[in-house]
C-alpha cells in the first residue's frame, strides 16, 4: 500500500515561528513562491503538497480532507514543532479549518485563504469523473477563469500559462481523490471549535468562494475578521501578491507571543 505521506518544504530561520502554507487543489507548493521573500524574513515557512499533488504520493482509497489534516499534524510531530500558525487557500483552508478545530492547542494562528466550510459537493465529484475520464486538460483549461480575473488573464499570459501546466501536471487519481475530499467536507459542524485569532481573505471577484461565502465563515468563528482583496480572484495571492503577504504578515502580528 502507498504510504500516506506529504512532501514538504522548509525555508526561513531555523529559530523562528512555523507558518504552514497549504494550497488550493490543483497547485503544488510551488504557488507560494510569490509570499516568499516576504515570509521567510520572519518566518519558518513548510509548504505542503497535497496526496497526489507535486512530490507527494497518489494515496490509496478514499481520501478526506480529515485525513490530510492528520497527516499535516503528523508531519509537524515529526518535525518537533508543537506551535504553528496556518494558512490555507480553498483546499488548504478546509485543512486548516479541520486542523484549527481539532487541536486548537496548537494553532497559534488561523489564515482562511478563497474557502468555505462547504463547498458545492455535486460539482466537485462531477469534476473528479471527468477528469479520471479524461484527464486534466480539459480541466487544466478551465480553472484558470476561476483562478484568475479576466484582466489579469490578458495582462499576464506567461503567468497564466505557467499556472495551467501546473494543473495539468497533477496525476489525474490525485486531482480527482482530492476533489473528491472537497465535494465530502463540511467543517460547518466544527466552525465553533475554532479558538485562534482568524483571518479570512477571499477575492472580491472570486466566483469559487463569493465574500458572502467567506462572510458567513467569518460569522461562524469567534474571533474572525473578514478582509476582501479588491480586483482578484481565487488565487489573489498570485495577483496581489505584495498585498497578501502584508496581510499574512498582520495577522500574525497580532496577539502572538513571539
Amino acid at each position: 500500500m502507498t504510504e500516506r505521506r506529504l512532501a514538504y518544504s522548509l525555508d526561513g530561520p531555523a529559530e523562528a515561528p512555523v507558518l504552514v502554507l497549504s494550497g488550493s487543489l490543483g497547485s503544488t507548493q510551488a504557488m507560494w513562491e510569490p509570499q516568499m521573500p516576504a515570509l521567510t524574513a520572519r518566518r519558518r515557512i513548510l509548504r505542503l503538497d497535497h496526496p497526489g499533488h507535486g512530490a507527494s504520493p497518489v494515496w490509496e482509497g478514499p481520501v478526506t480532507v480529515a485525513d490530510i489534516a492528520r497527516a499535516v499534524l503528523e508531519l509537524l510531530d515529526g518535525l518537533g514543532c508543537q506551535h504553528f500558525a496556518f494558512c490555507g487557500l480553498s483546499l488548504g483552508g478546509a485543512i486548516g479549518q479541520w486542523v484549527a478545530a481539532h487541536a486548537p492547542e496548537r494553532v497559534r494562528h488561523l489564515i482562511l485563504c478563497s474557502t468555505t466550510s462547504h463547498f458545492e459537493a455535486e460539482t466537485y465529484l462531477q469534476r473528479a469523473a471527468l477528469v479520471r475520464r479524461d484527464g486534466l486538460g480539459q480541466v487544466a483549461a478551465a480553472v484558470m477563469d476561476r483562478w484568475f480575473t479576466p484582466g489579469f488573464r490578458a495582462q499576464e499570459p506567461a503567468t497564466v500559462a505557467h499556472y495551467r501546466a501546473m494543473v495539468a501536471s497533477i496525476p489525474p487519481d490525485g486531482y480527482a481523490e482530492c476533489c473528491e475530499a472537497v465535494a465530502r467536507f463540511d467543517g460547518r459542524p466544527d466552525l465553533s471549535r475554532i479558538s485562534a485569532p482568524t483571518l479570512v481573505l477571499v477575492g472580491a471577484e472570486d466566483p469559487v468562494v463569493s465574500p458572502g461565502q467567506a462572510r458567513a465563515l467569518q460569522d461562524g468563528i469567534s474571533r474572525a475578521r473578514l478582509e476582501i482583496v479588491e480586483a482578484a480572484s481565487h488565487l489573489f495571492n498570485i495577483e496581489r501578491p505584495e498585498e497578501t503577504s502584508r496581510a499574512i504578515l498582520r495577522q500574525l502580528a497580532e496577539d502572538e507571543d513571539d
